[in-house]
């Protein structure tokens, strides 16, 4: 009984109880994400394969058994960073542009910042190229993260090229999925010709390519 003579509740939690575990919840949650920060670093340059549970206690200075508690497993763990390095890509690629107006303008930004986004990973690597690369051949769940992320990315520029189409800045004809896919070509070009074979101007080329390829479907 309380004080005033009602039945007490046995299964409430004490006052502080439920406190503790949120800031517990939340510092968890901020941990996760520290980790995940680090691995997506890592795997900027060692690949996704190259992330292991070990590794990656090493860079964070905590227990492998501490690191495995957040993620279970490996396979989630590159999972985490696909998704996290997709959300870092529409941030600062996506949507800054939706900020331009439906129509050419729109189809410039988005490549004007995917194209600032390369000019820094030809230092460090891009998840998406280099993931490819490493799970092509192999079906499953990271696979899966992988392809989804890029598959939006390219769907949202197709549909950026489409609303151009509609706006009476390219031609009526025009086939936007062939024009999404040559400019997607630029952007793998430029990777192996600036990163692997260290061509002099080749951002400069990809420029150009793009600025041609507007030309090509643009209305007279």
């Amino acid at each position: 009984m309380s004080a005033k003579g009602d039945p007490v509740d046995a299964t409430r939690a004490p006052a502080g109880e439920g406190v503790r575990d949120g800031r517990a919840l939340v510092k968890g949650r901020q941990t996760k994400a520290s980790i995940v920060d680090a691995a997506l670093r890592l795997a900027s340059h060692v690949g996704l394969e190259g992330l292991s549970i070990g590794a990656l206690a090493e860079v964070t200075h905590m227990s492998k058994s501490g690191v495995f508690a957040h993620f279970g497993s490996r396979e989630e763990l590159q999972i985490s960073v696909v998704r996290e390095y997709h959300r870092l890509f529409e941030a600062e690629v996506f949507y800054p542009a939706m900020q331009a107006p439906r129509g050419l303008p729109r189809v410039k930004a988005l490549f004007a910042n995917w194209m600032q986004r390369v000019s820094i990973e030809l230092q460090s690597g891009c998840i998406f190229i280099s993931g490819a690369v490493e799970f092509d051949d192999r079906p499953g769940p990271v696979r899966d993260a992988l392809a989804d992320s890029v598959q939006a990315w390219l769907s949202a520029f197709c549909r950026a090229l489409e609303q151009a189409k509609e706006v009476g800045e390219l031609r009526p004809d025009a086939d936007e999925r062939q024009a999404a896919f040559e400019i997607h070509g630029l952007i793998l070009s430029l990777h192996y010709e600036a990163r692997f074979l260290k061509t002099p101007g080749a951002l400069a080329r990809a420029n150009t390519g793009f600025d041609n390829i507007l030309a090509r479907y643009g209305t007279p």
